[in-house]
């Protein structure tokens, strides 16, 4: 048996489990081989899914690193191009037939268009008379295995958690699978890896910031456990501590698996889940919360369609101001950690998780401003940008979905500054117009009199106080008119 590897956002070797199953089923070096092969599709990611420049470059660079790994395994990747998702199952069954392959792999993807597609494949290999093989890689349970007592789903975070635990006692920990062994020659040409994916800006100018490939994923991996996973719940919060794991691009992309991050944490912490070190606790905890909204995905579609999960904020009046949504675009709001957020965003393409929440909290509460205005804005600036992780936190920072927090919990932006970055250390990073300031006026500049005329910096485009005023006033008004 020949089978055909279908990747998407699994770009790994190790702990794939549907690339596992694809080598077992051809029957390693003395069986009938397999081809790999990767789909890009740009009108798709650029039009329908708002991905980021940076993003689709950091795929082709994963791409890169994956095929070396690929060709010393003799796995041979090859590249097919659609515009769209629609254009995916006659070009890789195509492919199957060129490649006398009998079967094609793939793990899960959890997006309705993706799940549409996959459908699509499915038939479409049926019919030809070819099997097709699905597997859970995404998350550890598949979607739908973790229900309440009644079987429903679950739309808070803290009962799923404790359901997931649970199972996890039961069951055990989930196997983390090795690289698979040489495969039988296929005597098929690996296709060359493109430089470019038309529509998209391939800037590499911030590749050293997110070096590609699994070894280097595992390498950031194990740096985290082994200095900061104990400190972790403690220096979280704070953006200038090198407090995080920053290993979203990686999971996004599949670089990594969330079963080998649980590995790893769950060793450390002396294979303990939810006991141990308050650090290893936390961050296994916030895995839980990536897999909580994989989940929601699927339980609640609504929400891959641009509306919210709390169905009665769909027509929530929301205030439309071109002119402060780019002022909170480019970084200039006047609230400095706000902006160093933003700023943060547009230099690096990622930003801290911290800032995630207090400047979505800013743009949905203070300017009361969409909050699929920002939901987009990340998604197209973000080199993990991931449906159900951005969706499921800007609904959250905006109260319309689940579990969010109450309409009337508003960060003040300038307190936010002060619990977590004191001195402005990482405000003055990005917002550099403000390093000759010292102590609180750091964090309110405007107020600081003749320094801050001399400055080239904004005034707050929002009074603190009547902007949360107005936000609790229309959250009020539309729970009365319902």
């Amino acid at each position: 048996m020949r089978t055909l590897m279908w990747f998407r956002a699994d770009l790994r070797t190790l702990d794939n489990v549907a690339l596992h199953e694809a080598c077992l089923a051809a029957g390693g070096a003395s069986g009938g081989g397999v081809v790999a092969v990767f789909t890009i599709c740009p009108d798709q990611w650029l039009h329908e899914h708002d991905w980021a420049d940076i993003k689709a470059e950091f795929i082709l660079r994963n791409l890169r690193e994956l095929g070396e790994r690929l060709t010393k395994l003799r796995i041979p990747l090859k590249i097919l191009e659609t515009p769209r998702f629609d254009g995916v199952p006659k070009a890789l069954l195509k492919l199957a037939k060129d490649c006398a392959c009998d079967a094609v792999f793939f793990n899960d993807e959890y997006e309705i268009n993706e799940r549409l597609r996959d459908e699509a494949v499915i038939e479409a290999f049926e019919d030809a008379g070819l099997k097709t093989r699905r597997f859970t890689d995404q998350v550890v349970f598949e979607p739908g295995s973790v229900r309440t007592k009644e079987g429903k789903a679950y739309s808070v975070y803290s009962p799923f958690r404790r359901r997931w635990e649970s199972i996890w006692h039961e069951e055990g920990m989930p196997p983390v699978r090795p690289e698979p062994q040489k495969q039988a020659e296929t005597g098929i040409e690996p296709d060359a890896i493109p430089e470019t994916i038309r529509g998209f800006n391939m800037d590499k100018a911030r590749e050293d910031l997110w070096p590609a490939g699994e070894k280097h994923a595992m390498h950031r991996l194990k740096q985290f456990i082994s200095a900061r996973l104990d400190a972790y719940k403690d220096e979280r919060d704070f953006p200038a501590i090198n407090g995080t794991s920053t290993l979203s691009p990686y999971l996004t992309v599949g670089a990594l698996s969330p079963r080998q991050c649980f590995a790893a944490a769950y060793e450390a912490n002396g294979e303990k889940l939810d006991k141990g070190s308050r650090g290893a606790v936390h961050w296994m905890q916030e895995l839980v919360w990536r897999e909580f909204y994989k989940h929601v995905l699927i339980a609640f579609p609504r929400v891959c369609k641009g509306r919210s999960f709390r169905p009665e904020y769909d027509t929530m009046p929301w205030r439309e101001d071109d002119e402060q949504f780019r002022a909170w675009c480019e970084g200039r709001t006047g609230y400095p950690i706000v902006d160093a957020g933003m700023r943060q965003l547009a230099q690096t393409g990622w930003m801290h998780n911290r800032l995630r929440m207090i400047v979505a909290m800013f743009l949905s509460k203070h300017l009361f401003l969409d909050w699929r205005l920002g939901e987009r804005h990340f998604m197209r600036r973000l080199i993990d940008g991931d449906l159900a992780q951005n969706n499921g936190g800007w609904q959250w920072s905006a109260s319309t979905g689940t579990d969010a927090a109450p309409y009337f919990r508003i960060y003040n932006p300038t307190t936010q500054g002060l619990r977590f970055d004191e001195d402005g250390s990482y405000i003055c990073q990005f917002v550099p117009e403000l390093a000759g300031l010292k102590g609180k006026a750091i964090h309110e500049p405007s107020e600081a009199g003749g320094l801050f005329e001399a400055l080239d910096y904004p005034k707050p485009i929002v009074e603190n106080k009547a902007g949360r005023e107005r936000a609790i006033e229309m959250f009020k008004t539309r729970g009365k008119a319902l």
